[in-house]
């Protein structure tokens, strides 16, 4: 019987949550929301939804979906360019920047090699890492934040890249400036600094770090993005990154030839250009986020400031008034909103991950809590 190596059978895969439609057929519920993946609550922006009815039903055989897309996703990555002030072959395109992950450590790490990051943070680093034999060190977060200098004092003779989450998932907070700076400075050449910027663009901290300056400053840096949070397509795949020239010449040998789909490449470009839709997009989440915390505040819950568009809520011990808060634990709360058809995300045994929705999802999500602390009190 064939088997993969020891590296690849101790990876413990990612395991994704059933379809809502299913949920709600074994559970007997019916509008159920999903709060546990972090997506814009609005959608993608109606100008990028129309680009993507127009390249469906255009005459123009260059659109046609018996076509290959643009390997080179010229148009989308000439736009980038002109809005990041860098130049297309310093731009990467992925299939999500999940995949742009997997084609640096494929590119950059040899089996042996070391990796540092946070934990817990971006749960594709360490797999991503260990799927070519090399090693994960991870290292845990200071305040539910990145310990940078800890994280500088792992690196080692064997280290060859540093993952930074900024904001963090699953925790949302941030690195500032000042610390990302010193960090910079510490670390040996070298070293590939991947800054994961996923949720950059709800960041309104002006101390947030500057991850463009060291770019700008030739260092080795890749700097990833995606079109899958504020810009509301998840569901078409594609993100980018950035990096000097020779770097993303090295990562476009493993890119595969036509890892960006036309739908996602046309509906990015078209994307790009509404910024009313971000702005909303972005007044939504804040409001959202007000609310909430007001409510977990007078429900006594304890929660980490948030700097994207999902709160990290703590259930154990971190909630004194409260204890024990949930049977069963996160797990255990999970289960009870189940129940009343809302959807999060359990992040280990104590803590709960909820993506800041529309206003009657964030009502909901609430009603359902309190709902579920009653039951768990009365148990």
């Amino acid at each position: 019987m064939i088997k993969p190596p020891d590296y690849v059978s101790e990876i413990r895969p990612y395991i994704p949550g059933k379809p809502i439609e299913e949920l709600e057929r074994e559970l007997d519920i019916k509008d159920s929301i999903k709060l546990a993946s972090n997506e814009n609550p609005l959608g993608p922006s109606p100008v990028a939804l129309k680009a993507i009815v127009d390249n469906l039903i255009s005459s123009n055989s260059s659109n046609s979906l018996n076509r290959y897309p643009d390997g080179s996703g010229y148009y989308i990555k000439r736009a980038l360019s002109d809005k990041l002030s860098v130049r297309e072959d310093e731009i990467i395109l992925g299939n999500g920047s999940n995949e742009l992950i997997d084609i640096a450590v494929r590119t950059f790490l040899e089996p042996g090699d070391e990796a540092v990051m946070a934990h817990p943070s971006f749960i594709v680093y360490p797999m991503a890492v260990q799927a070519i034999g090399g090693r994960p060190v991870q290292i845990p977060l200071k305040h539910y934040t990145h310990d940078l200098e800890a994280m500088a004092d792992a690196v080692t003779s064997k280290t060859r890249m540093f993952f930074i989450a900024n904001p963090n998932n699953p925790t949302g907070t941030i690195n500032k400036r000042v610390e990302f700076d010193r960090l910079l400075n510490r670390l040996p050449d070298g070293i590939l600094v991947v800054v994961d910027e996923a949720y950059y663009e709800y960041v309104a901290d002006p101390e947030y770090a500057d991850s463009m300056k060291h770019f700008r400053d030739g260092r080795d840096i890749l700097i990833l993005r995606t079109f899958s949070k504020i810009y509301g397509l998840a569901g078409l795949r594609i993100g980018y990154g950035i990096a000097r020239q020779d770097i993303i010449f090295e990562m476009n040998k493993l890119r595969p030839p036509f890892n960006t789909n036309s739908l996602a490449q046309n509906a990015a470009l078209w994307a790009l250009k509404d910024e009313d839709h971000v702005r909303y997009s972005l007044e939504i989440n804040e409001q959202g986020k007000g609310y909430l915390y007001r409510e977990l505040d007078s429900l006594g819950l304890k929660y980490i400031p948030t700097e994207a568009n999902f709160i990290y809520i703590l259930l154990g011990q971190d909630n004194p008034p409260l204890p024990p808060l949930i049977k069963g634990g996160a797990g255990g709360l999970y289960n009870k909103l189940l129940r009343y058809g809302v959807i999060v995300r359990p992040v280990g045994s104590e803590e709960i991950r909820v993506t800041i929705g529309l206003p009657e999802e964030n009502k909901r999500f609430i009603e359902a809590l309190k709902k579920s602390l009653v039951i768990s009190h009365s148990q």
